[in-house]
């Protein structure tokens, strides 16, 4: 009578965020394959003389990625609006002191990596900054939605901000941490609204009344 199978010891490999270069790995046709098959499902980008980088952490979050990596940036500014928006106004009422004081942390990093100049630097540093005010929502649906978008998200802003970091395209997200400090819903809600329709002007414009 064959032996039960014996559960394997080996430890489970670790999340990798996305953006992050993997490690190179002995080619394999079994590696090959499941490489390819999670970079056609979004999960990975191959580049060739470069490595592969993580895209996204979820098999959604690598859809989400490969649906919309076309879509009109206005429609992609108005989902961020109002995404940000609600759950910036649920983060006024319910977010912890914790949360805040990480906030405000992230607010001064956000800032850092805006007078460094460096683009990428700016654009995970913003990702970092938003992500949190997100989740203070204490919404898991929207928390779990939003960080699933996450790298369509990343890519509209790097084509916002551009190549380089303008003075046109800065924004002040001092107000939006003081609104959730003073548990001000409607005007957290306004700042986070807003923000999307102002990086770079012309790109994307604030929806009028009635559309």
């Amino acid at each position: 009578m064959p032996s039960p199978a014996r559960t394997s010891s080996r430890r489970a490999p670790r999340l990798v965020m996305a953006g992050r270069r993997l490690r190179a790995v002995r080619t394999m046709p079994t590696t090959t394959e499941a490489v390819r098959a999670l970079a056609h499902n979004g999960l990975l980008d191959i580049r060739q003389g470069s490595g592969t980088y993580v895209v996204a952490t979820s098999e959604l979050a690598g859809v989400m990625h490969r649906r919309f990596a076309d879509a009109d940036p206005a429609h992609i500014a108005e989902l961020r609006s109002a995404l940000e928006s609600s759950a910036a106004k649920l983060a006024a009422a319910r977010r912890t002191e914790k949360e805040l004081k990480q906030l405000e942390a992230l607010l001064v990093r956000r800032e850092e990596a805006w007078a460094s100049g460096d683009t990428e630097v700016f654009v995970t540093a913003d990702a970092a900054f938003h992500m949190p005010v997100v989740a203070a929502s204490h919404n898991d649906v929207v928390t779990a939605v939003y960080a699933d978008l996450g790298e369509v998200l990343r890519d509209w802003l790097r084509g916002d901000v551009g190549e380089e970091l303008t003075p046109e395209a800065y924004l002040d997200h001092t107000r939006l941490v003081d609104a959730i400090r003073a548990g001000d819903a409607e005007t957290a809600a306004a700042e986070a609204a807003g923000y999307p329709f102002h990086c770079r002007p012309g790109r994307v414009s604030r929806p009028a009344a009635g559309d």
